[in-house]
């Protein structure tokens, strides 16, 4: 009776620490990680749970993307209690930079043939790279020159306090994640510092991968009774007969992934701006004020998502400023094509990055400075072609009229009237009532007048 007790107590253990799904999840993470993905890849690890699924596959193809964005992947990964597996696939995918990192932190990762992984230095967005200092250069380019081929080719240089801050930042950050699953912590290093970069093959060589799986099917009879470590516990996969379902990403996700897209981004500032300054000219209309608001505030929660330049940022509220300085204090179209200038210039160096996800492209710029030049030039021509008519209204406009004696005038003095209203009148001649008369002169609230 006791060893059948232990035995019992043994297979109660077992079972509970055992993930048996029915249905395994895949999501794609397609393209640059950014505000968008980190939310969806976080709702869904979430809905995961309260389904429980028994794995999320990660179906990962990136060039890389945001640190902030990639933190928040890893945190709801390391923390969620869903397995997930992230499988770099099909052939010819690759996890490059931020992707290495969340390949790292998965309870699975996975690759298929013809994949790579790997180039993990951290780049800051608009970053230029320092130039050496006067008196360290002429003494160092001797023996430079002869470890350039060695050094160059390996190790990425880092030239600034920031940069070695970021990279020894993001070296302890991948190592540690390399070790929560008893992954290859030197190559990790190697990724960040020397940019290294792996294929398949050369990856489950080094154990930075658990296993090599062509397709997903292969995946989950790889990962079937598989020991993997779940919050800090052994739980051993059981993927017998499950069900593949590949999630669909929801409106949210569309909605982020278009209005954090550097180039939406972009439009929805400039229509805010325009549908303001449209406002500022027409006060009263209310649509143009309201539209051009809510785009704003988009555009810059969208922007505040993206690493930013901040002498582009500069430029832009320049240009902004001058913008409004024009709307309050016309100067004939001075301050508004200065503001034109500077907000090109800091358009165009607002996303200076080497990453092309993150790059606003030119011909939408010059698009937008062409509009802009156009809409200045409009209400220019406008202003000029008012400045240069005569008033058709007012006191100015009453000389040459004619007017309508009302009675006679008396001592050269009496009443006519003239578009309908009746003024005092004065003439040298002598005018009886109902004659028509000429305006000459207008002094003060009497009309000289001629028959």
């Amino acid at each position: 009776m006791k060893n059948l007790a232990v035995c019992l107590l043994f297979i109660s253990v077992f079972f509970s620490s055992t993930s048996i799904a029915k249905e395994v999840w895949v999501i794609p993470v397609q393209g640059a990680i950014g505000p968008a993905s980190s939310d969806y890849i976080s709702r869904e690890l979430i809905l995961a749970k309260q389904q429980n699924v028994g794995l999320v596959i990660l179906k990962m193809d990136t060039p890389g993307g945001l640190d902030s964005s990639m933190r928040k992947i890893i945190q709801a990964i390391t923390t969620s209690s869903v397995p997930v597996a992230t499988w770099v696939g099909p052939s010819g995918a690759r996890a490059a930079s931020a992707g290495t990192y969340i390949l790292l932190a998965s309870h699975l990762a996975v690759m298929a043939n013809a994949t790579n992984l790997g180039a993990a230095t951290p780049v800051a967005i608009g970053m230029q790279e320092s130039e050496p200092e006067p008196e360290k250069e002429a003494g160092a380019k001797q023996e430079q020159s002869s470890h350039d081929s060695a050094v160059n080719s390996k190790n990425v240089t880092a030239n600034t306090t920031h940069e070695k801050k970021a990279i020894n930042d993001a070296t302890a950050y991948i190592k540690g994640l390399a070790k929560l699953h008893g992954r290859n912590e030197k190559w990790a290093e190697t990724a960040v510092t020397e940019a290294a970069s792996l294929d398949a093959q050369e990856a489950l060589a080094k154990n930075v991968i658990d296993f090599i799986a062509d397709d997903l099917d292969q995946l989950i009879r790889f990962s079937d009774q598989r020991q993997i470590k779940l919050n800090g516990e052994l739980t051993v996969l059981a993927l017998t007969d499950v069900e593949i379902v590949t999630r669909v990403p929801d409106w949210r996700f569309s909605f982020l992934a278009t209005i954090t897209n550097p180039n939406i981004a972009y439009i929805l500032m400039l229509i805010g701006i325009y549908g303001l300054l449209l406002e500022f000219y027409n006060p009263g209309i209310g649509l143009p004020g309201v539209l051009g608001g809510i785009c704003l505030l988009l555009g810059m929660y969208a922007l505040q998502m993206l690493p930013l330049n901040y002498a582009g940022l500069a430029l832009i509220l320049l240009g902004i400023a001058l913008f409004i300085a024009e709307v309050f204090s016309p100067s004939f179209g001075i301050l508004g094509f200065g503001g034109i200038v500077s907000f090109i210039f800091g358009s165009i160096f607002l996303m200076d990055s080497d990453l092309p996800a993150f790059q606003i492209a030119r011909p939408l710029i010059a698009s937008f400075a062409v509009v802009s030049i156009f809409f200045t030039f409009v209400i220019l021509t406008l202003l000029l072609k008012i400045q240069g008519k005569k008033a058709s209204t007012g006191v100015d406009c009453m000389v040459g009229k004619y007017a309508i004696a009302i009675d006679d005038f008396d001592s050269g003095r009496g009443w006519v009237r003239v578009s309908g209203e009746i003024w005092q009148a004065s003439s040298s001649e002598k005018i009886e009532a109902g004659h028509q008369v000429t305006i000459q002169k207008v002094s003060g609230l009497c009309l000289q007048v001629h028959s």
